[in-house]
């Protein structure tokens, strides 16, 4: 199929290039209304090799544009992976092609019109020349549809990372909503686990508001406005074992039941043994040394 083009040229001048070449014999019609070649002039004959030669190195050009046209098609089949710089290659290639193909179907225009002044123009060449021209058509119809595929890839490409970027977008604000949320979680648990812990003597503990006590009256913790900056945070789910640095020592909040004050090395350690009982009334810790 790809050499038919070239063989149907052939066959239209094989005759005019196996005829001598006489200088001034008129041309007379032959049978059937096509010209007798042995009659043609040498001017006449020459310029019909030179059309020949012209029709076969177009031939040749529209084959090298079928190729280029099959590597282009495989290319835009490919784009979608491609960097930006080479679908504006493709573009670009295509662009070209689609000048050279007009300039192609321009230079067959002209050639059939002085071919078809010659006597020596036959069917077999008006045939070879619309089948030329059919495969310029269809080239351009090729170069066109293919324009039409980046393009549409180019557009899906395009859509694509948009979609990419939203989702991109979405996934960061879900991310900061999740961290913020992890974070005001931990906070909160921070802070429903933190307590107030104040280890002092009772003179400690009176300048500072925290106990109150007199003559003939009860003893008061925490009772009007205590130094809070006298306590120190802890944090309920570590404060297991607390150093009092004393040989005495007495809680004065109300905790539950859920600790033990030892000696260790002749010091007292308060010891909690269920950290989820013994804060449950308060979150405060008061303790007295003397």
């Amino acid at each position: 199929m790809k050499n038919f083009p070239r063989l149907l040229i052939l066959s239209a001048l094989c005759l005019a290039l196996s005829t001598s070449c006489s200088k001034s014999k008129p041309l007379t019609p032959a049978a059937g209304g096509q010209t007798d070649v042995s009659n043609a002039t040498r001017e006449q004959l020459e310029q019909a090799i030179a059309d020949r030669d012209q029709l076969i190195l177009l031939t040749s050009d529209i084959q090298q544009s079928l190729d280029e046209i099959a590597e282009l098609e495989n290319m835009v089949s490919v784009d979608a992976s491609e960097l930006p710089d080479q679908r504006t290659q493709i573009r670009t290639r295509m662009a070209n092609l689609r000048i050279l193909l007009e300039q192609r179907r321009s230079k067959l225009d002209s050639l059939e019109r002085e071919l078809s002044k010659s006597s020596l123009y036959n069917s077999s060449m008006e045939k070879t020349i619309k089948g030329l021209r059919a495969q310029i058509d269809k080239q351009a119809a090729e170069i066109t549809r293919l324009t039409g595929e980046l393009s549409e890839a180019r557009n899906t490409i395009a859509t694509q990372s948009t979609q990419i970027d939203s989702l991109s977008t979405t996934v960061q604000t879900v991310s900061r909503e999740r961290d913020a949320a992890v974070k005001e979680s931990v906070d909160l648990s921070n802070e429903l686990n933190t307590c107030y812990v104040c280890v002092g003597s009772s003179k400690e503990l009176k300048e500072h508001k925290i106990l109150e006590s007199g003559f003939l009256r009860k003893t008061k913790i925490m009772a009007g406005d205590f130094d809070q900056n006298y306590f120190s945070k802890k944090d309920k789910r570590t404060l297991i074992s607390l150093p009092l640095h004393s040989k005495k020592a007495k809680v004065l909040t109300k905790q539950a039941a859920a600790y033990v004050i030892e000696n260790v090395k002749g010091q007292k350690v308060l010891k909690i043994t269920n950290p989820e009982k013994f804060w449950n009334l308060t979150n405060y810790l008061v303790i007295q040394i003397d």
